[in-house]
Formats: structure tokens, sequence, C-alpha cells
């Protein structure tokens, strides 16, 4: 089942996330992302977090609404996104796309494309998504939906990623180490329309900055 994960992140280009809104089994919502949910005519299966951000107003348009809320208390050890992923993982997801998931505050956003890495090890296909940019967490061949002169940049998450190899990219890789502590392999180019990236071991983001639509 393929599930979305609204955060209280950035958005941006409404009319492209009201056009992808109708692509998800479930949708969880996280606390403040009632905000931009409400804006865009979404309505979340369940609401999560410690309700610290959430507006009085959107609160109570979910709670009229008939959104399952699930509310844990501000002092916890995990952040409201981590247990958004969690409730999604525990109810079958195969697919994870987040929105909102990047933004200004850099902490949240290491932390959740890391967090959201580990459930790769569940098969769980991960993928964060917006107008301008697309990350993709994987550990396992991709073929990028991508256009020739596209910018795509690999992060290694973890220590290292063995057997990187990359057709259809300015600047080829073939049975390629990455080290997580000395990042090379950013600010690529596509050549060929589709490139692949492939992977033996290890866990990569793949950066794919787009033309905005």
């Amino acid at each position: 089942m393929k599930y979305l994960i609204m955060t209280n992140g950035e958005y941006g280009v409404p009319d492209w996330y009201r056009r992808q809104s109708g692509n998800f089994d479930r949708i969880i919502c996280v606390d403040g992302a009632a905000g931009p949910a409400r804006a865009l005519g979404i309505k979340p299966d369940w609401l999560v977090g410690d309700m610290d951000s959430i507006k009085p107003a959107d609160r109570t348009y979910m709670e009229q609404a008939g959104v399952l809320f699930k509310t844990f208390p501000r002092h916890k050890d995990y952040t409201d996104t981590q247990l958004a992923l969690t409730l999604a993982a525990e109810e079958g997801a195969g697919k994870l796309v987040i929105w909102g998931g990047t933004g200004s505050r850099l902490d949240h956003t290491l932390s959740n494309i890391c967090s959201a890495s580990s459930f790769l090890k569940q098969n769980i296909e991960v993928v964060f998504d917006s107008p301008a940019v697309t990350i993709y967490l994987i550990n396992h061949r991709l073929r990028l939906p991508a256009a020739v002169g596209d910018t795509v940049s690999l992060l290694v998450l973890g220590d290292r990623a063995t057997g990187i190899t990359l057709q259809g990219f300015e600047y080829p890789l073939q049975d390629t180490l990455l080290e997580g502590r000395w990042q090379w392999a950013v600010s690529n180019v596509v050549t060929e329309h589709s490139p692949v990236v492939e992977i033996d071991s290890g866990n990569l983001a793949v950066f794919h900055y787009k033309a905005q639509v």
C-alpha cells in the first residue's frame, strides 16, 4: 500500500500537490501539517503528534471531519515524523511518500531523511517529494524518471555504499565505493532519458532536481 505522510515543512505550488493527492491508499498528517492539508482540501486518515504546532482552527476542522487522532506527550524520545513513519510501517505500507519533509530546519530535514532510511531494510520504498526536487532513498537499482539536463546528487546514508554504478550521466561510475564521511557524487548531470543508479550494499539518497511543473 502507498502511504502519504504530510509533515510540517515547506510546501509550494499548491496545484502540484492537488494533482498528486489522489494517488495514495492512506494519508497520515503530522501535527502542524494539518494546515497545508486543510488548505489543499486533503482529509487525512490519521493526525499524529504531540499537537504543539497545530492551529486551533485546523484541529477543529480535522475533528469535525472525523480524522483519527493519535496524540503523544510533548516530552518524548521520537519526533512526530518518526511516529508517523512507524505508524505507516505498522499498518503495512509498501511505499512511503513524504511531503514537507525538508525545509529551513536543517536538523529536522536530516533527521527525517536518516530516520526514513531505516525502513529500507523492511523493503519499504521511501521517497521525499516536492515540485522542485524528489529524493529517493534506495538500497537497490533505480531507474530515475529524469530528463536530459536535470541535476542529480548522491549522498551516502551511513558509513559507505558499495557497487555504485551510474548510467546516463555526465560523470558515470562503475562498481564504485562511496564513503559517507566524504561525499563526492554531488551535482551530476543527466545525459540520457531515464538514467540508472545501481547499488550493491548500503543506502543512498538520490536527489533529483527537476523543472517545476
